[in-house]
């Protein structure tokens, strides 16, 4: 049984603006909070099947997380996974697909969150965390909103 959660946010930008806002780790620094930062394990532009390790500080304590991506369709479509067994949650898969349409030079971007793989107690605290993980997600979007409106 998946968890799953969803964010919408309007951005007062174009979808190729938006789509390389979302996939440009270097400028993550400048507007993704509590980021601590990001190591790259591969090289080049970022394509289907690059991997960097992302640490956050969250709740006073630092959390490492390993992300690939999985699908990129320029300038529609990202979708991210989050593999929990490489990282500091130690169990889980979190796909984060984020999908992007445009009216002028506005985006619309839907971020679909779903969590499987949670079993036991985790999957007992994951369900009532969904919650959390919807509002990260939204402040993350409400964040690259104001970096890419600037």
């Amino acid at each position: 049984m998946s968890i799953n959660f969803q964010v919408n946010r309007s951005i007062q930008v174009n979808k190729q603006t938006a789509y390389s806002g979302l996939i440009d780790l270097e400028s993550a620094q400048q507007w993704m909070q509590g980021l601590v930062g990001i190591e790259r394990l591969d090289n080049g532009p970022i394509r289907v099947g690059s991997e960097w390790k992302e640490t956050r500080k969250m709740y006073g304590t630092k959390a490492t997380e390993h992300f690939e991506v999985v699908e990129l369709h320029e300038p529609d479509k990202i979708v991210l996974r989050c593999d929990g067994t490489k990282g500091s949650t130690g169990k889980g898969e979190f796909l984060f697909t984020y999908m992007i349409e445009s009216s002028g030079d506005y985006s619309d971007i839907t971020l679909y969150g779903e969590i499987t793989g949670l079993t036991g107690v985790a999957k007992f605290f994951g369900k009532m965390m969904a919650g959390t993980f919807k509002k990260a997600c939204a402040k993350d979007l409400d964040a690259l909103k104001s970096y890419l409106e600037m």
